[in-house]
């Protein structure tokens, strides 16, 4: 009997979802089991649906390497051997690839792209603020991950494009980046820094303005005159790139928002991040994001709301009748009364409460496919819990058949 909850019939179906979009970016809290979802997502769709899809994480934990069987896991995409996919007993329609962002190397990319010439590229990769700044700067690693999504998207090499993003919270700084960048190029601070340099180059604090010189006296005072032009002229470098990092910003949000993405935010329905998915859903719909689907991870299976089950259980807590009928047909395989009525209510007690969990979850995903599903065309789905791990391939298909499961 299948575990998993059935789409309603006015919601689209997960794989319809999916053969309809070239972006899906997951979203949710840490520890939810979204890299996996992500990653199951990806191996079912180029199992089933065919053409090349890739899965690329920006979540810094590797777990996603190790299901899919990769080496030297990195920026550089690589295809997941279909031979992975033989011994698991499918032979996919498609391919699949894997990558985890390198946000250094990624960074490196962009500079050489935008630069004025190979030489300014240089000087900022080569300047000591860069490392630093690239690593804290204007949420460098959220902007940079939608750069490489954009990039992969406009190379029009794959047909499916799956994200997994960092936990929930951060994940708004992911959506925002390319807000924050242009707010970056455009903001006072960073024409207060470059304006000495823009106007007179390195002959800094000559032709500083009456407005910007205090600020730069004070600078020089506390930090050094050295670290003030080194940070002045990094920034003058930088500055070169801001057209194009400007446009590359709006390209990137017009994709975000395009009807070829979707979103899919994953939750347990434990009560922290459950409310962490709801936070997230009334986000994306109050940023006008694509919300494709909610996906219930670690659910408890069907069959403990089942009537019949319920009623023998309630039997095995008053287990009086059912102990007399044992001891006098098996006297001799239960000599001990008291250990097996002791025995059979923990059995009955045991199901009751793990029967509640799962009630109790079922309103949950009642409450959320009303809430969810009423503001925006949201399929939901529940995956259930394994009692092992998912390490390998065929791990990541087994939860990605409940996902595309129809009934």
């Amino acid at each position: 009997m299948s575990t998993s909850s059935p789409p309603s019939p006015e919601l689209p179906s997960y794989e319809g979802l999916l053969a309809s979009r070239e972006v899906m970016i997951f979203c949710g809290a840490g520890g939810v089991g979204k890299t996996t979802s992500a990653a199951a997502t990806a191996a079912m769709a180029a199992a089933t649906l065919g053409g090349r899809v890739l899965v690329m994480t920006v979540d810094p934990a590797r777990r996603l390497a190790t299901a899919l069987g990769l080496d030297n896991f990195g920026n550089t995409v690589k295809e997941v051997s279909p031979d992975l996919f033989t011994e698991a007993g499918i032979q996919p329609h498609g391919q699949l690839f894997a990558a985890m962002l390198d946000t250094k190397q990624s960074w490196d990319d962009l500079v050489v792209r935008y630069a004025s010439d190979e030489e300014t590229a240089h000087l900022i990769m080569e300047n000591p603020f860069y490392l630093n700044i690239t690593g804290r700067f204007v949420n460098a690693h959220e902007f940079i991950a939608m750069e490489r999504l954009y990039e992969l998207h406009q190379s029009g090499e794959y047909d499916l494009i799956i994200i997994d993003t960092p936990p929930t919270r951060n994940a708004l700084d992911f959506l925002n980046a390319p807000d924050r960048m242009v707010e970056f190029f455009s903001g006072k601070m960073f024409k207060l820094l470059t304006l000495p340099y823009r106007v007179g180059g390195k002959r800094m604090g000559r032709i500083v303005d009456m407005a910007s010189r205090p600020f730069y006296l004070l600078a020089d005072r506390v930090l050094g005159a050295d670290f003030m032009q080194g940070l002045g002229e990094f920034l003058l470098h930088f500055h070169t790139m801001q057209d194009g990092f400007v446009q590359r910003a709006k390209d990137v949000k017009r994709l975000l928002r395009d009807h070829r993405t979707t979103f899919t935010v994953v939750t347990t329905l434990e009560s922290a991040p459950l409310r962490e998915a709801e936070f997230f859903c009334q986000e994306l719909e109050a940023n006008n994001f694509p919300l494709g689907a909610l996906i219930c991870n670690r659910v408890f299976p069907g069959y403990l709301l089942d009537r019949d089950a319920a009623l023998v259980a309630d039997q095995l807590c008053d287990s009086g009748e059912i102990v007399e009928k044992l001891m006098k047909e098996y006297p001799e395989d239960f000599p001990n009364r008291r250990m097996l009525s002791h025995l059979l209510r923990t059995v009955g007690e045991n199901y009751q409460n793990f029967s509640s969990v799962a009630k109790r979850e079922a309103e949950e995903r009642n409450e959320l496919r009303n809430g969810v599903a009423g503001t925006s065309p949201t399929t939901i789905l529940s995956v259930p819990h394994f009692e092992s791990d998912v390490h390998d391939l065929q791990g990541l298909l087994r939860i990605g058949s409940f996902l595309f499961a129809t009934d």
